[in-house]
């Protein structure tokens, strides 16, 4: 059977850079420690997604579409990965701004200057060059990737979808009926994305007790 938007999959990568073939992200645990990125901290596993709803970049997305479960190597361009690198969010700050902040500005440092993440390209003459694109932002980029299988279950379609949003959310699912212990900001999106992404599920209600068990 074939993928179509809509369709949850369990799916498992490894991403790379095109130009330079370098690794930047993936999800077993065996192939971190074959390419020197194993971090204890992380849990490694498959991510499960809903297809043709932006849970990935959408140049995979797309690609992942009309497939049958297996492997594939899938290359992405710039535009469809993290965007082409715009110059205008390349800036000269002031070399005052990171004194005040007691940090010492070199190339490659991550700063954050007013809530934005940049790069630091060049420091001289007092003020520093930041880059505040995407690392990735302008790189064509190449996916190895396995469809492990498409998900057919409800409880499970519902639970990934929520622990995209968070993993502490909570739930009840009784047949087409879900309970559901969310946060009041968030309430309006999970709803109607559920009625979008699983249209099984025909009543959503929201508990203000904490769920003990989904």
């Amino acid at each position: 059977m074939k993928t179509k938007i809509g369709d949850f999959i369990e799916l498992d990568y490894v991403a790379k850079t095109k130009n330079d073939n370098k690794v930047f992200d993936l999800t077993n645990e065996e192939k971190a420690k074959e390419f020197n990125l194993y971090d204890e901290k992380r849990s490694y596993h498959a991510i499960k997604i809903c297809l043709g709803y932006n849970d990935i970049i959408p140049g995979l997305d797309e690609a992942l579409i009309d497939k049958e479960p297996g492997k594939y190597v899938i290359e992405i361009k710039a535009e469809k990965a993290f965007g082409n690198k715009d110059h205008s969010l390349i800036k000269l700050v002031p070399n005052s701004v990171f004194t005040k902040q007691n940090i010492k500005p070199f190339p490659g440092l991550m700063v954050n200057i007013d809530g934005f993440i940049g790069v630091i390209r060049s420091s001289s003459s007092g003020r520093v060059l930041v880059d505040f694109n995407h690392p990735l932002a302008g790189k064509d980029l190449v996916y190895e990737v396995e469809i492990k299988r498409i998900i057919n279950d409800i409880k499970e379609k519902l639970e990934s979808f929520l622990d995209l949003i968070s993993k502490d959310i909570k739930f009840k699912l009784e047949n087409d009926k879900v309970i559901i212990n969310a946060d009041e900001k968030i309430q309006n999106y999970i709803k109607e994305e559920i009625k979008k992404r699983i249209p099984e599920i025909k009543e959503i209600e929201f508990e203000k007790q904490p769920l003990e068990n989904k």
